[in-house]
């Protein structure tokens, strides 16, 4: 299973498809080209190729712009002036103007690395054009690449980042209630709460892989249903960031109580019992709730959802009865009621997030927003697939 996953590593995936595609551009370049050794065609392809098919149709027109002008200029060097330290800096001032004129956006540097590149192994003048069919060889050798051997899907690599964000809200859930139920040191609920600081360090983590995930679901042939795959894990984000917030919330309100009533414990021992079971219950409803998401299995994802919607009443009806203890604990002493109010709201937040109605209902109007943003987006398109489905409609009504 490790070595499996070593080979399914986005770096060693990129490695093996960029050496792949420089091999078959200096191939082909040896048959095309009058040079000896054309280098411009491998080096034009390791630019070009990324790591998802969406990201080379969205990005690949624009990388292969910078690298056709960077190749132009170093030509245009070469044939000038050559390499020289002050030649060098125009060629890297030329590059980095022409790349914003002619609008590459994210690789304007990418031009000026190109030039310089090229300009090293273009020694000869005469050799100039060869060079511009070098790079267009190692263009359409890179995309071609790209488009046959079909990328991986990083929807798994996604799903263990989102589990992998449950479960350190869950160990700290945990921690919070095991102290909550007994005296807690200032300094405790403290470290506590940098610690649900540093959680949104890890959702940071976990959106880059969910966005790389995003990325090899779109326009993939060996995915069905990619939209739907990118709006559950997306909005399942979204409910575990919420949750993040919440909890950072709830471990203040913690400190704060911790500081106002020490060195006394923060609750009655049988409050404090109840906000240790509630927080524990929630704990096991997070990492569900992030199984769920990351489900795709139909009937291990009904029985995913099952699990939750228990664990979130068992929730609710701990939930019930530490309001009950709460009020009776501020009937007694009052000082501090505005904390303990806080506390069973951050925690009635938390239970509606995970909700599994608030997930459906988030969900359409996630699917429905999408929809609607792709055909304002392509309209043409749009109006295409309505035709044809109108079209086939009718053609299945005339064979009855």
């Amino acid at each position: 299973m490790r070595y499996v996953k070593r080979r399914r590593d986005p770096a060693v995936v990129q490695t093996l498809r960029s050496a792949v595609a420089a091999t078959i551009a200096y191939v082909v370049a040896l048959r095309l080209s009058p040079e000896a050794a054309p280098l411009t065609a491998p080096l034009t392809a390791l630019l070009v190729v990324q790591v998802t098919l969406y990201s080379t149709l969205t990005t690949g027109v624009r990388r292969v712009n910078s690298v056709v002008a960077g190749v132009l200029l170093a030509i245009g060097f070469s044939l000038l002036v050559g390499l020289t330290w002050w030649s060098l800096a125009l060629l890297i001032v030329a590059s980095l103007v022409v790349g914003r004129l002619v609008k590459v956006e994210e690789f304007v540097p990418e031009v000026a690395i190109s030039a310089m590149l090229v300009l090293g192994v273009t020694a000869v003048g005469d050799t100039a054009w060869a060079r511009v069919v070098e790079t267009l060889i190692g263009a359409v050798v890179g995309l071609g690449c790209n488009l046959l051997l079909a990328p991986p899907v990083w929807v798994d690599e996604a799903g263990e980042s989102i589990e992998g964000l449950a479960r350190g809200q869950r160990q700290l859930m945990l921690r919070m209630g095991e102290e909550a139920a007994g005296r807690t040191p200032v300094e405790h609920a403290t470290a506590r709460l940098h610690e649900a600081r540093r959680l949104d360090h890890d959702i940071v983590e976990v959106d880059a892989a969910l966005q790389q995930a995003e990325d090899s679901l779109r326009f993939n042939p060996r995915v069905k249903e990619g939209l739907l795959h990118r709006v559950v894990l997306r909005t399942g984000l979204d409910t575990l960031e919420i949750c993040t917030v919440v909890l950072r919330v709830l471990a203040r309100t913690l400190t704060d109580l911790a500081k106002e009533r020490d060195p006394d414990p923060l609750f009655a021992p049988q409050t404090g019992a109840a906000v240790e079971q509630l927080l524990s219950e929630i704990a096991d409803a997070v990492v569900s709730f992030a199984v769920l998401v990351t489900t795709d299995v139909s009937v291990s994802a009904e029985s995913a959802e099952a699990r939750l919607a228990s664990q979130l009443r068992q929730a609710a009806a701990t939930r019930d009865k530490l309001a009950q203890l709460l009020l009776e604990e501020i009937q007694r002493d009052a000082r501090q009621w505005q904390l303990h109010g806080a506390v069973l709201t951050e925690v009635n937040r938390i239970l509606d997030e995970l909700d599994t109605e608030h997930r459906s209902r988030r969900l359409l109007e996630e699917l429905d927003r999408t929809a609607r943003e792709q055909r304002e987006r392509m309209p043409h398109l749009t109006r295409l697939k309505e035709r044809l489905r109108r079209n086939r409609r009718t053609a299945a009504v005339r064979s009855k």
